[in-house]
């Protein structure tokens, strides 16, 4: 045992003096190559920090959009849009007023980008998504020390009109879950997508990344990862727990294939759905029940919020159910509420 043990330290000691070596000989290798020369910053940029160096336009956007998906935890869809709006006004510095670098941006040139978006024929909705990307781009290289002023700082959100979203009633609700699927290939998996759409509200996004190990069917709740990569638990009801184990015991046990991850809802190829086939499968089944408006998956969960308000729920409550940060975006179910009772009176009131 001893010999063992001293054979281990020789060995050991061995490693030791090797590596060390090696670490010696890199060491010098480095220090011999020649240092690479940086350009000279241009004013405007903290000279003394390591990300200085990195003051072209593009670098600088490519740096904010890995801070948004690792710090932030963002959606890829988000950072896409984000990367998207920068880009294009990165070009267009670049085109039309020769400006590489984000500390030649001021706020007149800005402004005379959104000026021209606008007079392009786009939307107010649209600006505004352009503006938040540049206030938040300019904060961010403020605060990393890239610039040392902010010229999106001042810069106003446009304001927008404010528009009710659509809902289906109570009765249009029923009609379509209650439609006929038996001709469609996978109708269990579609019965159980659309129960799950009304029953807990979900976003297109969270039931398509909805996983096998975030559902609970004997408690009825599901773990749903949402907008910001927050986690929040929501209920799901009966109808849609039933619909949803009666698609695990047949049809996803069909779709599964090799490489098939514990994804919930299934492609007939054993891959995740996508956002795109949702929307897509929605719109059958609606045309296959015979609706003359526009069904779409965010319609379901618009319903579902309106609906439990209009049943006496707390705002709250569907507050946190919709995994809103903010409840003023919650409210707007309220103005919904007003909005349909204003026309029940008018539709069926003598002297309205």
């Amino acid at each position: 045992m001893s010999k063992l043990i001293v054979s281990k330290h020789r060995t050991l000691k061995v490693a030791l003096s090797i590596i060390s070596q090696l670490g010696e000989i890199l060491a010098l290798r480095y220090a011999s190559r020649p240092r690479p020369q940086h350009a000279a910053l241009p004013s405007g940029f903290a000279p003394d920090t390591a990300a200085a160096t990195m003051w072209k336009m593009e670098d600088a956007i490519e740096s904010f959009i890995r801070f948004l998906a690792i710090e932030r935890g963002l959606s890829e869809n988000y950072q896409l849009s984000t990367q998207r709006s920068l880009s294009e006004f990165a070009q267009w510095c670049g085109a039309k007023k020769k400006i590489t670098h984000p500390r030649g941006v001021t706020l007149p040139v800005m402004s005379e980008y959104l000026a021209e978006r606008k007079r392009a024929g786009l939307s107010a909705s649209s600006i505004k998504l352009i503006v938040v990307a540049l206030k938040i781009f300019f904060r961010f290289l403020k605060g990393r020390q890239h610039i040392t002023q902010d010229p999106a700082d001042v810069l106003v959100l446009p304001r927008l009109e404010r528009y009710l979203p659509d809902t289906l009633n109570e009765a249009e609700i029923e009609r379509l879950l209650q439609v006929d699927l038996h001709r469609r290939p996978f109708a269990k998996r579609d019965r159980a997508m659309l129960e799950l759409l009304y029953s807990s509200g979900l976003r297109i996004s969270e039931l398509t990344n909805a996983r096998l190990e975030q559902i609970n069917l004997e408690d009825r709740f599901i773990r749903v990862t949402g907008k910001g990569n927050k986690t929040r638990l929501v209920p799901m009801g009966r109808k849609a727990c039933e619909a949803i184990n009666d698609y695990l015991e047949t049809e996803r046990r069909v779709l599964v294939r090799p490489r098939t991850g514990s994804e919930l809802f299934l492609s007939r190829r054993g891959q995740k759905l996508t956002t795109q086939r949702v929307w897509q499968i929605v719109k059958e089944i609606a045309e296959l029940g015979g609706f003359d408006i526009r069904i779409y998956p965010h319609l379901l969960r618009h319903s579902f919020a309106t609906h439990l308000l209009s049943n006496g729920a707390d705002l709250r409550i569907i507050q946190e159910l919709l995994g809103h940060a903010d409840i003023s975006t919650t409210q707007i179910y309220t103005h919904v509420m007003r909005s349909r009772l204003r026309e029940l009176v008018d539709k069926h009131h003598p002297r309205a």
